[in-house]
């Protein structure tokens, strides 16, 4: 897709979801999303992707960026390397039956990583700059004051997409950033452009 000639002044941030897609609030994400021409990034569970392909393949259609979330949300520990590996391995080959393509982006649920894994899988984590605890909130204006107030050029915003109020706080942020100069796009062109 070619650029306008208005858009080289916009300052880029990464909106990414994790834990999805849910059956019903992805829908609507996507959709607000979509009226926005705002493009975001899904950390997606292989579990649910296995659940919900068909939302998988609305996010790719979209042309959002999909990135894995292990198959189960799991914790990276010292005892379980192997098993948590396996399920970076299983989640890739679930979203990858969906949309046709390799999977190159990872967030470690928690954070944790372990940094052979970029080689031994070909994978890139990701992990976030700003994390407005939409998870345990159910006030929209404090998640969208949460993020608004922090937001600054080359942001990773971390938000969920099971939650009603996660939907509307992150259209509004989406709204609130985009009339303050900001343009939505997916990590990869944040960590790469």
């Amino acid at each position: 897709m070619g650029r306008t000639s208005g858009d080289e002044g916009n300052k880029k941030i990464a909106l990414t979801f994790d834990d999805g897609p849910h059956p019903y609030y992805t829908e609507q994400l996507l959709k607000g999303l979509k009226e926005r021409n705002a493009k975001v990034t899904f950390f997606i569970t292989g579990k649910n992707a296995e659940s919900y392909p068909e939302i998988v393949k609305k996010i790719y259609e979209d042309e959002h960026l999909i990135g894995n979330h292990t198959y189960n949300h799991t914790q990276l520990t010292s005892k379980n390397r192997e098993s948590f590996k396996e399920e970076i391995i299983k989640t890739n080959e679930v979203i990858k039956a969906v949309t046709g393509e390799d999977v190159i982006y990872v967030r470690p649920p928690y954070g944790s990583w372990n940094k052979e894994f970029e080689k031994e899988l070909n994978m890139f984590p990701v992990l976030w700059t700003i994390d407005p605890l939409d998870w345990c909130s159910h006030d929209v204006s404090c998640i969208v004051k949460n993020v608004c107030a922090k937001a600054e050029e080359n942001d990773i915003i971390l938000m969920h997409d099971q939650y009603k109020t996660t939907v509307t706080a992150a259209l509004k942020i989406v709204d609130e950033l985009t009339e303050e100069g900001y343009e939505f796009v997916t990590v990869d062109e944040l960590l790469f452009d």
